[in-house]
């Protein structure tokens, strides 16, 4: 049986790494510390993204997909040519869009749930849904929630400028973040994203209407 993840350790380790590898962004270093990387931030990461995506499967009937990101960054058309990420970015998706986040970097650490980037169609739903009565449900659910600028400098027609909800109706997805969890992380990453998770689950409630 697979061994649990070492909640004492796993974002204090992931922070260092990531800190250090921002002081170091070439290849040789990371070829020196590629052990490491493996034993102290991916091995770990996907025994926790397992445990949750287990726990997310009870929760939903479905057992999501899992998606550690790789660390290497497509330099072919940047400016920025560091060849890494100084994240460590993991995703549980469901196959209508809905998806669960979690994000630790040496200046954030954030989980997140919600819907990255809607279809053509889920875009129509999204602002039928937002202009009518269940607009008011969805802004009072994202009470407390951080949400990330709309994409749109705009309201699409044919809503006027001055709708009580523009600033959904000019958005292009909806993710709602919640931020400074280092010190839940560092006691117990697995409980952390599960109380936000359950937390944002009133908000995933509300996407699947436009699912």
């Amino acid at each position: 049986m697979a061994q649990p993840i070492d909640t004492t350790s796993f974002f204090a380790d992931t922070r260092a790494f990531l800190s250090e590898l921002a002081a170091h962004n070439t290849r040789d270093w990371f070829a020196a510390e590629k052990t490491r990387y493996d034993m102290q931030l991916k091995r770990p990461a996907e025994r926790l993204m397992t445990d949750v995506a287990r726990w997310l499967a009870d929760s939903t009937g479905v057992m999501p997909g899992r998606k550690l990101f790789r660390p290497h960054r497509d330099v072919r058309f940047s400016e920025d040519k560091t060849p890494y990420h100084t994240h460590l970015h993991m995703l549980w998706s469901l196959p209508d869009g809905r998806a669960w986040m979690l994000g630790i970097s040496p200046t954030y650490a954030t989980a997140g749930a919600g819907i990255m980037t809607f279809t053509a169609r889920q875009t129509d739903v999204f602002r039928a849904e937002v202009d009518g009565p269940e607009g008011n449900i969805l802004a009072t659910l994202l009470d407390g929630w951080r949400i990330d600028p709309p994409a749109l400098k705009r309201v699409p027609a044919p809503w006027p400028p001055d709708h009580p909800r523009e600033n959904l109706l000019r958005r292009k997805g909806l993710v709602v973040w919640a931020d400074d969890l280092d010190d839940a992380l560092s006691t117990d990453p697995d409980a952390t994203l599960r109380d936000v998770f359950t937390r944002a689950q009133p908000v995933m409630d509300w996407l699947a209407r436009v699912v």
